[in-house]
């Protein structure tokens, strides 16, 4: 750290990403990552002259992007906002929304105090329940920007519906946003609800069941008097937030989306019956609606597993939050990945005499 600093962020606790390693290649089982390529529309999208554009900027507004993702959801183009990668969003709503401070679970997507540690947002946490669901009568009624990832990271839990509507219902005079980067995996979308609540910001990301993490591009959807506060941030700060060829293969996606929601059932199938083999092996984990499972057994420590992975040449990932530590997130990759991370844990398990 500089001494030219700011006092202000001095202090700051930053997110820690996911290892990206390079030392070897390993089974990338740690950063939610999809196992299966973007769709042949996606990979077919860049030519030459696509490239050439380059020395254009993009269209600050994304039209066409927006119209498509639009289409797709139900809504106008005008309650769609892009951005570069839904962090960004997330950034955005603790800037713009969160002056009477914000709520959320104690254990959620770790970016959130970040962010409102960041612009000096004032918040609280409510703890989830022992079985490690969110506790929605503890979120309700706050009376200040509430944050709700559903499907829950890195539990993989997901609220029905109607227990998100309820939440959004309860704080009608401020913006609830729901988190939904792992919707596609078996949860329901709070998009169904944004033609009743005026306070819904609903946030997505191309990087889990789109297949382009490496894109950076994230939406969120709600009402258009929300979406213009975004993009008066947006303007503010960085017009040209997706650049030309992330918008031309944002577009493609939409136009192949019966490819990824294929790629998002297999990733299930593969997740349900790795989740079985692991309870056979005398682990336990709640029942995930997400890319990724959250896993523990009784009889060895969590670092240890984590680190007699990595030893292997599996990556999964570890937390150091004590509330967690015995804990491992485990992506769901391609079946034979799994079937391998599943051998090697049980030579684990061998090996320690379990």
């Amino acid at each position: 750290m500089s001494r030219f600093l700011h006092t202000r962020y001095a202090g700051l606790e930053t997110y820690t990403p996911g290892e990206q390693p390079r030392d070897k290649q390993y089974i990338k089982l740690n950063t939610n990552e999809s196992p299966y390529p973007p769709s042949p529309e996606v990979l077919a999208a860049l030519g030459p002259g696509e490239v050439a554009d380059l020395r254009l900027y993009s269209d600050p507004e994304g039209a066409g992007l927006r119209e498509k993702l639009a289409g797709l959801y139900g809504v106008t183009p005008g309650q769609v906002f892009l951005s570069n990668g839904s962090d960004d969003i997330l950034n955005f709503a603790f800037m713009a929304f969160g002056e009477k401070g914000a709520v959320f679970p104690s254990l959620t997507y770790s970016f959130y105090p970040v962010f409102a540690n960041l612009h000096q947002v004032p918040y609280e946490t409510v703890p989830l329940r022992e079985d490690f669901s969110v506790d929605v009568a503890g979120l309700s009624g706050k009376g200040k920007l509430t944050v709700l990832a559903n499907p829950n990271a890195p539990t993989g839990l997901a609220l029905p519906l109607d227990q998100v509507e309820a939440l959004v219902a309860s704080n009608p005079g401020h913006v609830v946003v729901v988190d939904e980067a792992y919707v596609d995996f078996g949860a329901a979308s709070a998009a169904a609800l944004l033609g009743r609540y005026e306070n819904l910001l609903v946030v997505m990301t191309y990087s889990k069941s789109r297949s382009m993490a490496g894109a950076r591009l994230g939406f969120a959807l709600g009402s258009r008097e929300l979406i213009a506060d975004l993009e008066r941030l947006k303007y503010a700060t960085n017009p040209y937030n997706v650049n030309r060829l992330t918008l031309r293969l944002g577009e493609a996606a939409v136009d192949s989306d019966p490819y990824f929601r294929a790629n998002a059932r297999r990733i299930m199938a593969t997740r349900d019956k790795t989740a079985r083999a692991l309870r056979e092996m005398g682990f336990r984990l709640p029942d995930s609606q997400a890319n990724f499972l959250f896993v523990t057994h009784p009889r060895i420590d969590g670092a240890r597993l984590y680190q007699k992975c990595r030893e292997r040449g599996i990556l999964i990932r570890h937390f150091s939050d004590p509330a967690i530590a015995q804990y491992n997130r485990v992506t769901i990759g391609a079946e034979e990945e799994m079937e391998t991370f599943l051998t090697m844990v049980r030579d684990i398990l061998r090996e320690e005499g379990l």
